[in-house]
């Protein structure tokens, strides 16, 4: 890893050449400035061969459902997963477009009601009509963002009807009293983002693609009134 990373050879890892090789392991960059802060202990934005051990650890943890604490590095994990993100296939793309999705049908059916009563425009929920939803759970600020992290998967800002699928999922998980992932497992990734998620060419044009998708199906029973006059005209 420090020979991928460490270009001059010097011992020492930039936090900018860093960043670039972590962000390949999946995981949010919320999780990510987690790690660096704690592996970047006198916080020069440097890390020399040890930290960076702590950090490619902390990344196993985060990627096996561990906390993101000093306390996890003597736990027992496998090394940790980085995907080159030049190649075809990323970490939730084409290899995973097989496996089930977690959300259950019926479960579904529930979230897309809760979806619907938000008043989505063109099929997208912004930030601002989420959170009432997700602060009504009485969950911790840090996991909700966590939440919201996860959930927005083509990063947005908005979530889709399949986004808020798997935020709603992640919520009632939570109130179980399971732990929110650090990164979004495979079978939770819904089968409409994963195809083009694992072509890094396609990415600009999820958001678009979700949206037109979407907003047909959402239109009619939500009203958009604001919307649809100018549209129609």
């Amino acid at each position: 890893f420090s020979f991928q990373v460490d270009s001059t050879n010097a011992g020492r890892v930039l936090a900018s050449d860093a960043a670039v090789f972590l962000k390949k392991s999946g995981l949010t960059d919320l999780v990510l400035g987690k790690i660096w802060d704690l592996a970047d202990t006198d916080g020069k934005g440097i890390l020399n061969k040890q930290e960076f051990f702590v950090a490619l650890r902390l990344v196993a943890c985060a990627q096996n459902g561990l906390d993101v604490s000093l306390s996890s590095l003597n736990l027992p994990v496998p090394p940790p997963r980085f995907t080159d993100t030049s190649s075809p296939l990323l970490l939730s793309g084409a290899a995973s477009s097989d496996v089930p999705w977690a959300v259950k049908l019926e479960d579904k059916a529930k979230y897309d009601a809760i979806f619907d009563s938000l008043n989505p425009v063109n099929g997208l929920l912004s930030g601002d009509k989420v959170k009432p939803v997700l602060l009504n759970s009485k969950l911790p600020v840090d996991i909700l963002g966590r939440v919201w992290e996860l959930s927005d998967i083509d990063r947005d800002g908005m979530l889709d009807r399949d986004e808020f699928a798997v935020a709603m999922f992640l919520v009632y998980c939570a109130l179980e009293k399971e732990p929110v992932p650090m990164s979004l497992p495979a079978a939770l990734v819904p089968p409409s983002k994963r195809k083009p998620v694992s072509v890094p060419g396609a990415m600009p044009l999820i958001p678009s693609s979700a949206a037109t998708k979407e907003s047909h199906p959402s239109l009619p029973p939500v009203g958009i009134l604001s919307a649809k006059p100018p549209l129609t005209q």
